[in-house]
């Protein structure tokens, strides 16, 4: 009997990504929901889904992603996740599911030097990383048997997302001024969607938080100057760089994360960023 798992945020960018991986881990059931199919604020809906479906797995990919607008709407940052996470927890206790979720680097506040690890002290400066964070602490108390993966910086050809923007840019000549005033790395959701399926794959019981980004390092900058570049269209916009870029959220200036444990407990090869983001763009 295949073992089934569910995915909220299926039409999400890391949901979408995971749609295209699960062709490829066709030993498992997958159950792909958007937030139409199951709100997962809704209690209701959510015991009413693991009822149905009596999941092995169980992949939260859904989230309040909205940074800035997140300092407007904290009760809604707070409900999808932190409250919402903690009700999703407690279910998977209940069925005995294991549940792969997706947090992120923002939950540091940016001032260390050095890259940071999955032991370091969390000390959120917005909204949105506190919920997160809110979220974290909601699954570690409620659940064992979790994978709390934090990324950064996600793209890719799906949603909406730096990499989209840039792409839609090019041609139109125009002036761009992209911040150099944070640094983090670049990640490529097609990578983060294999490392998640994998670690269900691999079904070892290793739970805990892991960090998963492509390696290196990069400013916003940096990126974008690469998607031009790798498309041969630096020509074709205005790009130039500024060290200040206001927002009504503050963002960590230094986001790098340190991933060798999650690379040695499930055997998985990193890529760097440049390399993941041209394989994409070759790609499509």
């Amino acid at each position: 009997m295949q073992e089934k798992i569910i995915v909220f945020g299926a039409n999400g960018q890391l949901g979408q990504c995971l749609q295209e991986m699960a062709k490829h881990f066709s030993k498992y059931n997958f159950v792909f929901l958007s937030s139409k199919e199951c709100n997962i604020t809704q209690i209701e809906n959510l015991v009413e889904t693991f009822k149905k479906h009596q999941p092995q797995f169980v992949i939260n990919a859904a989230a309040y992603t909205q940074v800035d607008l997140a300092e407007h709407e904290k009760e809604k940052a707070f409900a999808v996740n932190a409250e919402a996470v903690e009700s999703i927890a407690k279910l998977c206790s209940e069925y005995e599911a294991k549940l792969v979720h997706i947090s992120t680097d923002y939950v540091f506040n940016g001032a260390a030097k050095n890259p940071y690890k999955e032991t370091d002290a969390t000390d959120p400066i917005n909204i949105y990383g506190a919920s997160k964070l809110a979220g974290e602490e909601a699954i570690q108390k409620q659940l064992q048997a979790h994978y709390i993966i934090r990324t950064s910086w996600l793209y890719s050809q799906f949603g909406h997302n730096f990499y989209k923007s840039m792409c839609n840019k090019i041609g139109s000549g125009m002036e761009l001024k992209i911040t150099t005033d944070q640094v983090g790395c670049p990640t490529n959701a097609n990578d983060l969607a294999k490392v998640i399926l994998k670690i269900i794959a691999a079904d070892n019981d290793a739970f805990g938080v892991y960090h998963f980004c492509n390696s290196g390092a990069a400013t916003w900058f940096d990126f974008a100057q690469a998607i031009f570049k790798n498309a041969n269209a630096l020509d074709s916009v205005n790009l130039s760089s500024t060290d200040f870029y206001k927002t009504p959220a503050k963002r960590p200036a230094f986001s790098v994360m340190q991933t060798n444990k999650i690379s040695s407990a499930f055997n998985y090869e990193i890529k760097e960023w440049e390399k993941s983001l041209l394989d994409l763009q070759q790609s499509l």
